[in-house]
C-alpha cells in the first residue's frame, strides 16, 4: 500500500509516517515509480508506534521494541523487551514527578514569604 493509504488506515499523517521511517520504526520499499510501498504489517506497526508514543515513550525507546512492533501490542501477550523498558520509563517518570513536587514546594514557600513580606510592608 502507498503512504496515503497507510495514513488513512492508521489515522496519522504522511509526515508522521516519513518521520517513523527516519527513526527506523517503519520501513518501506520503493516501487518502480519511486513511491513508497508498505507491507500489510505496516498498519499494526504504525498503530503500535502511536500507542507507545502516547504512553510517553520516545523514538529511541520504541526502537528497542522493533522486534515487537509487528505484533498487536494491545491484544497479544506482552513482548519480553517491553517490560524492562516500561519499568525504566516509569522510574524516570516517577523521578521527574518527585523533582517537580520539590520545585512546587519551594515555589509555594517562596510565594508565601513574598506575600507575607508584602503584607508587612503595607502601611496601616
Amino acid at each position: 500500500m502507498r503512504i496515503g493509504e497507510l495514513a488513512r488506515r492508521t489515522g496519522t499523517t504522511t509526515r508522521a509516517l516519513r518521520y517513523y521511517e527516519e527513526q527506523a520504526l517503519l520501513t518501506s520499499e520503493r516501487g518502480g515509480n519511486g513511491y513508497r510501498e508498505y507491507g500489510d504489517d505496516a498498519v499494526v506497526r504504525v498503530r503500535n508506534v502511536r500507542l507507545l508514543l502516547d504512553a510517553g515513550l520516545g523514538s529511541e525507546e520504541i526502537r528497542e521494541l522493533r522486534a515487537c512492533l509487528s505484533r498487536d501490542l494491545t491484544h497479544e501477550p506482552a513482548c519480553g523487551e517491553a517490560l524492562g523498558l516500561y519499568e525504566r520509563r516509569l522510574d524516570a517518570v516517577r523521578a521527574r514527578l518527585r523533582a517537580l513536587l520539590d520545585v512546587e514546594e519551594r515555589l509555594s514557600a517562596q510565594v508565601g514569604e513574598l506575600r507575607s513580606a508584602a503584607a508587612d510592608s503595607v502601611p496601616s
